[in-house]
């Protein structure tokens, strides 16, 4: 209760005198640009206050559909509403509602044909039902579709002249890129890459199951990984079922074994799935699968809300958001069994409030409206943000853009950020402009692009439907610090904190950098919000046919 109450006086003191900000600053700031002075009204002290209370033993690591998720949601829909945002949520409310299903897999499979041949969870393949029942069964023939790409503007097509309907594909993950520098983006994995683009595209052809061959290289992490996250509780949207049934992982040498005892080389057909000219290769192989289930339905909920634009632009909007959740009470590490996700992500929900509330504190300027969204279940494979795109709550065609917020940089000032996405949009060249404006460099982080990060958080769902996008990243140049000090700290994170109780605020912890990148997005917001046009995907991004889409 004490704890409370300081973060409550903290917050009387910032919020009481913000509505006054406009008559009580100097001349000189008053007649300032208006993105300049929402970006001085940017609070590292008010982000302190919201990330120390979100961060909390008391909030119990927000897990999804916990009492401690729960009281994140309601702490940042009052926030909102004490601000004077206005509701965006379902049924005039602050929250959209995220229907979650999840299902525990118990998986068998074998091959009936050429010969039977039993098979091993786990030490073999994983498999989960695509379906939302307790037991699903599945007996159907295997066709090789190489990569599984159907990818016009690459002029790819993995699935052409075959029938998959009724039939379980086997493909293989990343794309060509992978093995040909000169098709695709080369080692940088594109969306089609990814295991969940490939599962999408086989339901779209009506196959009714899918088994993603296991590489280390090409999945670019181990099978121990495939086991740790796919043989537990699988959690996703309820939605309608699809043509899928089952879907899952094989081993690369059992894949192999199998295509040899069906007289096919997968070697070869690995080889020749890199080219264009690959055609997909029905095999004689016949399995028999089924997924017996344990069933769990629960709920949780995005929290948004909307500040009005003003003028002819007014009915667009630009998204700043942010997840909120993070993993709840789990295994104790060295007694600790909280898992705060101070970093991850109280930060950059903390980021979206304090936004939300610069924003208010300066309300001028012609152009779109704001909508600042808390996402939940981020942890769980972005079913908020997912929730968002496929029901949205704010009509897809009028959202220009969306700035995400996930991790921001607690540790200083810098010379420069990131941002993943800036190669993908004009957006990208707005934040540069933007981030010039705070006299910071804008860098590329290589390691990211190769290893799909864009592909991995709350902004990607609304970019695979078609919206312009961008998650912000810190910068690794911090100011008084030697050369290599940002990457120590980064690796040091990822290898002590993250995912893990540890993850918790820190004694030596400053806004100073978060409000750099804050100061950034909103800039950045303003520059959208003001133009005529949206932004638009830029030639050669696997999302400029699904932006040219939305906008028709």
């Amino acid at each position: 209760m004490l704890r409370l109450t300081r973060y409550a006086a903290l917050f009387s003191f910032a919020f009481v005198i913000s509505p006054c900000l406009p008559s009580c600053v100097p001349l000189t700031a008053q007649t300032a640009s208006y993105a300049t002075r929402v970006a001085q009204a940017v609070s590292g002290k008010v982000m302190r206050a919201h990330l120390e209370f979100l961060a909390d033993d008391a909030l119990e690591g927000r897990g999804t559909a916990t009492r401690g998720g729960l009281l994140a949601s309601k702490y940042i829909a009052s926030e909102f509403e004490r601000m004077g945002l206005e509701p965006a949520g379902d049924s005039g409310s602050y929250f959209q509602r995220v229907p979650i299903i999840a299902l525990t897999p118990q998986p068998t499979m074998r091959v009936t044909a050429p010969t039977a041949t039993a098979l091993k969870f786990r030490d073999d393949y994983v498999l989960w039902s695509m379906r939302d029942e307790a037991d699903v069964q599945l007996h159907a023939p295997a066709v090789f579709v190489g990569y599984g790409i159907v990818a016009p503007e690459y002029q790819w097509d993995d699935y052409r002249g075959t029938d998959v309907k009724g039939k379980i594909v086997v493909c293989l993950v990343n794309d060509p890129g992978l093995r040909d520098s000169t098709i695709f983006k080369g080692r940088i994995l594109t969306y089609y890459g990814r295991w969940t683009y490939k599962i999408e595209e086989a339901a779209r052809h009506g196959a009714a199951g899918i088994l993603m061959i296991h590489t280390t290289e090409s999945a670019t992490y181990p099978w121990t990984t495939v086991t740790g996250s796919w043989t537990g509780e699988q959690v996703r949207l309820e939605r309608p079922a699809t043509s899928l049934v089952i879907a899952g992982w094989i081993k690369d040498s059992v894949a192999g074994m199998l295509f040899k005892s069906a007289g096919a080389d997968l070697s070869a057909l690995t080889t020749a799935a890199a080219t264009r000219g690959f055609a997909p290769a029905p095999l004689t192989l016949e399995f028999d699968a089924g997924v017996r289930s344990v069933v769990r339905r629960s709920s949780t909920s995005n929290v948004i809300g909307r500040l009005p634009g003003r003028g002819p632009r007014a009915n667009e909007a630009i998204l700043i958001g942010g997840h909120y959740d993070h993993l709840g009470i789990r295994q104790p590490v060295d007694g600790d069994s909280i898992y705060n996700g101070a970093e991850d992500n109280a930060s950059g929900t903390a980021a979206v409030i304090t936004l939300a509330q610069a924003f208010v504190s300066n309300r001028a300027g012609a152009g779109r409206s704001i909508l600042f969204v808390a996402f939940g279940a981020e942890e769980s494979g972005l079913l908020g943000s997912q929730a968002f795109a496929e029901t949205p709550p704010w009509p897809l065609k009028r959202l220009a853009a969306v700035l995400n917020m996930d991790v921001l940089n607690l540790y200083g000032r810098t010379r420069d950020v990131a941002a993943l996405g800036v190669e993908q949009s004009t957006l990208g060249a707005i934040y540069r402009r933007a981030a010039a404006a705070e006299g910071l460099k804008v860098v590329v982080n290589r390691e990211a692009l190769i290893q799909g990060s864009f592909f991995r958080s709350d902004h990607f769902p609304l970019a695979k439907a078609g919206v312009p996008a961008l998650s912000i990243e810190g910068g690794l140049d911090f100011v008084g610090k030697p050369t290599g000090w940002g990457e120590r700290q980064r690796q040091e994170y990822t290898d002590k904190r993250y995912h893990q109780p540890q993850d918790e605020i820190l004694p030596w912890f400053t806004m100073d950098g978060a409000v750099q990148q804050m100061r950034t997005v909103a800039r950045t917001a303003i520059a959208v919000a003001q133009a005529t046009d949206q932004p638009t995907w830029l030639n050669g991004s696997e999302f400029k046919s699904a932006g040219e889409a939305r906008i028709r």
